[in-house]
């Protein structure tokens, strides 16, 4: 039984599927940032001495990359784009975790989808792609983290928020 191509080769936070592109190209509104490890390091500087664990999983990132798209209110996301950047993780060997939906929850019907980039037990990289009617928001996350750092990575740069056992996109638009 096989299980797919396994991912090898460096996470790069700056890499995206061709298809976001596509989607690009029809959003109204587009937002891209990538932060590497001195800005990481600095955005940690700034978090409350409250948030020691956060600090702390900030501080195993090397790179994070965060992609915002909004499509107009009478406009239509392309889900063959959407399911095309599905694909492109699949066949660079990224490891899929999850796929959670909030159909017709409080703040909008989408999808959220996970990979990650396993190294024994700790992550090399992680994808979030998160979905609603009217945004698509790509997270790349690299550095060598543990599973529960990411759990305290959840809300910052992107990352949707995890509620128990489920994936929320805090997307209030």
């Amino acid at each position: 039984m096989s299980t797919g191509p396994t991912y090898t080769g460096p996470v790069v936070v700056e890499w995206t599927p061709p298809a976001l592109q596509d989607l690009s190209a029809r959003a109204s509104m587009k937002e891209s940032f990538t932060l590497d490890r001195t800005m990481l390091a600095a955005a940690a500087g700034v978090s409350p001495d409250s948030d020691a664990e956060v600090r702390q999983a900030i501080s195993q990132l090397d790179g994070v990359s965060v992609h915002l798209l909004r499509f107009p209110d009478d406009g239509v996301i392309d889900e063959n784009a959407v399911s095309s950047i599905r694909a492109a993780y699949h066949l660079r060997g990224w490891k899929h975790m999850v796929t959670a939906t909030n159909a017709g929850g409080p703040l909008h019907d989408g999808a959220t989808d996970v990979w990650l980039v396993l190294d024994g037990v700790n992550l090399r990289g992680a994808v979030v792609l998160a979905e609603t009617p009217k945004s698509v928001t790509l997270v790349t996350v690299s550095g060598n983290i543990s599973p529960v750092d990411l759990l305290h990575l959840r809300g910052h740069f992107g990352i949707p928020r995890f509620d128990g056992n489920r994936l929320e996109n805090l997307d209030r638009q």
